[in-house]
């Protein structure tokens, strides 16, 4: 009867890992089948735009969606850069976008960097109150906004502009790395304390090379939500020769509004091609480093 029983459990553990790994395959097909159609579904309408760029009107709206063009001609790309002027406000974009991310790592850094390791009094207080920007639909800070940088002569300027952007950008930027700041080790911010480290070198020398993974994570979010961002712009961007200094989604929307008329529809879909392009690079260039920035914190 032993015997039995000793032959019995090894082919009921062989039976149970068989019927593991039909469900673990299983699953894995179900998921893969998952991410291809969100795949088709994200990247569809993309190559629809990159395709629309190159034909004609003709060709939009009576050919198949994803025919190829007759010809693969970078007219359409010339007349919005020159014509419909979105070479300037590209890099009006560019401008804007830089100097606003580099202000927001800056002031976000160091305002999660304190939150983070030091401990006193009213520090959780200025926590939440970075945190519930996070709760402030933008679209209800429109009207005040506008008034206050009218009061501060602050309208139809890059200025106002980079400053809006990085007040917009604060609240995550502070909820991200202040989380990201406190899985560093302390033994190192004591050992530099120990050796004479003032609290800017520390900051600068040892903590923030420490935490560029979390840094570049945040960083490329930053850029793409202010490269996108639209209600803003329009709000602070308007009044007389306030259309030479449009950024891109203002050029892009007036672009839409003429093709009503005009139907420039391929110089539209070639100016939102210029649009997309930088922040695919972009995150296909540093697609690791954000990775590594978003498990970094669960992993430690």
């Amino acid at each position: 009867m032993s015997n039995v029983t000793t032959v019995a459990a090894p082919v009921r553990a062989v039976r149970q890992s068989e019927k593991t790994h039909r469900e673990v395959r299983a699953f894995n097909g179900l998921a893969h089948i998952a991410l291809v159609f969100w795949a088709l579904v994200t990247a569809g309408p993309l190559i629809w735009v990159v395709l629309a760029s190159f034909k004609t009107n003709t060709e939009i709206f009576l050919g198949e969606p994803f025919a190829l063009p007759a010809t693969f001609s970078l007219e359409t790309y010339f007349s919005a850069w020159d014509q419909a002027h979105i070479g300037r406000y590209f890099l009006n974009s560019v401008v804007v976008v830089l100097v606003a991310t580099a202000g927001t790592m800056l002031f976000g850094a160091m305002a999660a960097y304190v939150l983070a390791r030091y401990t006193f009094f009213g520090n959780r207080v200025i926590y939440y109150l970075f945190v519930s920007g996070l709760a402030f639909p933008t679209f209800m800070a429109l009207a005040p906004l506008f008034h206050i940088l009218k009061n501060m002569g602050l309208l139809n300027s890059y200025v106002g502009l980079i400053l809006v952007y990085i007040a917009y950008s604060l609240p995550f930027t502070v909820f991200f790395l202040a989380a990201f700041f406190k899985t560093l080790p302390h033994e190192i911010d004591e050992a530099a304390t120990m050796d004479g480290a003032s609290h800017t070198r520390k900051f600068f020398q040892i903590m923030m090379p420490m935490a560029k993974s979390g840094l570049v994570s945040i960083t490329i979010f930053n850029i793409v939500g202010q490269w996108n961002q639209y209600l803003l712009p329009l709000v602070i961007m308007q009044g007389q020769g306030a259309e030479e200094k449009w950024v891109l989604t203002q050029g892009i929307a007036n672009i839409s509004t003429q093709a009503g008329y005009h139907a420039e529809w391929s110089t539209l879909f070639a100016a939102l091609t210029m649009s997309i392009i930088p922040m695919i690079i972009v995150y296909a260039i540093f697609q690791r480093q954000i990775q590594a920035g978003l498990t970094a914190g669960a992993v430690k």
